[in-house]
C-alpha cells in the first residue's frame, strides 16, 4: 500500500482508511486506487469492526486526476478506469459497516467511494458533483441513481449541479449531517455503539439489505432467512441477550 491512502486502526477494530493526496485536492489517481483496494483488503484480512473512510484536508476528493490522463492512451485510460471500478467496489464489498466521512468537495470519483460505503456521515462543508460528462467522459452512472433516483443524478451528470451538504441529506445520500465542531464526538458514537454489537450479526444485516433490495421479497426473505440460520449457529446472540436490561 502506497502512502496515497493511510491505514490506521485503533485496540477495537476501528479501522479508518485516509485518502492522503490534499495537495492535488484529493484527485483520484491510479496510486491512490491500488492503494484504496489495498487498504480495504489489510481491513478485511484484520477483520476490522468498522471502516471509516476519510481525507486528508478540506476536500474529500476532487474527482479524476485529470493531469495525470494527459498523454494517456486509449489503453492506458480504460485500465485506470477498471482500476477504479475495483477499487469502488472493493469498499463496497466489506463485510463490517463502512461510513464515509465528507468535510468538504466530494467530485466525480469522491462521490463513487461515499456512494460504495455504508452510509454518509457530512458535515456542512461537504458537497457533491459529477460532472464526468460535461468533460468529455463517463463515470459515476451507477451509484448514485441507486440512492437519489435517476433524475436527480441526471441533473448533476448532464448540468454539473453540485449538491449541498443539506440537499444531500434530504435526498438520501448523506445520513447525518453534523457541524464540523461535533463530528468527532459523533464518530466516537457511532463507533462505540458498533464495536459494542455483535460482530457477525452486524454483517448478516449488512448482507441482508446489500442482497434484498436487488432480490424479489421472496428471495429476499429467503436470505434473512439463512443469516438468521447463521446467527444462531454462531450463538453471539446468547451473550448479547444475556447483557440485556429492560
Amino acid at each position: 500500500m502506497n502512502d496515497t491512502v493511510l491505514y490506521e486502526a485503533d485496540a477495537r477494530g476501528v479501522a479508518t482508511l485516509r485518502l492522503n493526496r490534499p495537495a492535488a485536492r484529493n484527485a483520484f489517481n491510479l496510486a491512490m486506487a491500488a492503494a484504496l483496494a489495498d487498504a480495504c483488503r489489510r481491513a478485511a484480512t484484520e477483520d476490522a469492526r468498522l471502516v471509516l473512510v476519510r481525507a486528508a484536508g478540506p476536500v474529500f476528493c476532487a474527482g479524476a486526476d485529470l493531469k495525470e490522463r494527459q498523454g494517456m492512451g486509449d489503453d492506458q485510460v480504460r485500465a485506470r478506469r477498471l482500476k477504479g471500478f475495483a477499487a469502488y467496489a472493493a469498499v463496497e464489498a466489506l463485510p463490517m459497516p463502512v461510513v464515509a466521512v465528507v468535510e468538504g468537495p466530494a467530485v466525480g470519483s469522491g462521490c463513487e467511494i461515499a456512494a460504495a460505503c455504508d452510509f454518509v456521515v457530512a458535515t456542512p462543508a461537504a458537497s457533491f458533483r459529477t460532472p464526468e460528462a460535461l468533460w468529455g467522459t463517463v463515470g459515476a452512472t451507477q451509484r448514485l441513481p441507486r440512492v437519489l433516483g435517476k433524475r436527480l443524478a441526471k441533473d448533476m451528470m448532464l448540468t454539473g449541479r453540485v449538491l449541498s451538504a443539506g440537499e444531500a441529506l434530504a435526498h438520501g445520500l448523506v445520513t447525518r449531517l453534523v457541524d464540523a465542531a461535533g463530528l468527532e464526538a459523533a464518530l466516537e458514537e457511532i463507533a462505540a455503539t458498533i464495536a459494542r454489537a455483535p460482530r457477525s450479526a452486524l454483517r448478516l444485516a449488512k448482507r441482508c439489505i446489500d442482497e434484498g433490495v436487488e432480490r424479489d421479497p421472496r428471495g429476499a426473505l429467503a436470505t434473512e432467512l439463512l443469516a438468521i440460520e447463521e446467527s444462531l449457529a454462531a450463538a453471539e446472540w446468547q451473550a448479547a441477550m444475556a447483557g440485556f436490561e429492560a
